[in-house]
C-alpha cells in the first residue's frame, strides 16, 4: 500500500511540474526594483504580453481605471518619503493604478495594495494622483515593463512608454 500511494505521489508530483514546465503562465510575475535619492522602489507586477492584440483602447480601456500590469494590482512600495511630480508620498506600499488616455495618464497610488485586478478598486482610498503625458517608442516592447531610473518610474508596453517623475 505505502509502494502505491509512493508511487501516485511521485507520478501526480511529475505531472504537476512537467505541465507547469510546457505551459508557463501567460502573464508571468515579474518586478522592478532601484534606487532614487534615498528610496528604494519596488514594483511588483504581472507582465502581460501583447500577442498581436490591439492593447491601448481596447484590451486597455482609455478612461478606466487599470491595475497597470495583469493578475494581482500592481504594488509601488518606497522604504522612504519622496516626491512624485513634485507631490508628497509617504514610504509605504500602495496599489500602482493607472488611468490611461490617448493625451494624459493619470498614475494613482492607493492605500490598498493588496486586490486583485482593479475589480474592487475604490477611489475613495486614492493616496495620491498624478498626470504623465504618454509617449510612443520606436521598438516593440511584447511583455509589459517597469524601470526605476535616476529620478524617474517608466513603463514600456507595446510602443507605449509613460513615464513620471520621482525625487
Amino acid at each position: 500500500m505505502k509502494r502505491i500511494l509512493f508511487s501516485l505521489i511521485t507520478l501526480l508530483t511529475f505531472s504537476t511540474t512537467n505541465i507547469f514546465a510546457q505551459n508557463p503562465p501567460a502573464s508571468p510575475a515579474s518586478s522592478a526594483t532601484g534606487k532614487i535619492g534615498n528610496a528604494t522602489i519596488t514594483i511588483n507586477y504581472g507582465s502581460p504580453s501583447v500577442k498581436g492584440r490591439t492593447i491601448w483602447g481596447e484590451l486597455v480601456p482609455y478612461g478606466k481605471v487599470w491595475r497597470t500590469g495583469a493578475n494581482k494590482a500592481t504594488t509601488f512600495e518606497t522604504d522612504a518619503d519622496i516626491t512624485v511630480e513634485g507631490q508628497t508620498l509617504k514610504k509605504g506600499k500602495y496599489g500602482l493604478f493607472t488611468i490611461p488616455d490617448q493625451k494624459e495618464w493619470t498614475i494613482v497610488f492607493n492605500k490598498t495594495s493588496d486586490q486583485w485586478g482593479a475589480f474592487n478598486y475604490k477611489q475613495d482610498d486614492d493616496v495620491l494622483r498624478v498626470k504623465a503625458k504618454p509617449s510612443t517608442g520606436a521598438d516593440l516592447v511584447e511583455a509589459l515593463k517597469f524601470e526605476v531610473g535616476k529620478n524617474a518610474v517608466t513603463m514600456k508596453w507595446e510602443k507605449m512608454i509613460v513615464s513620471f517623475g520621482v525625487k
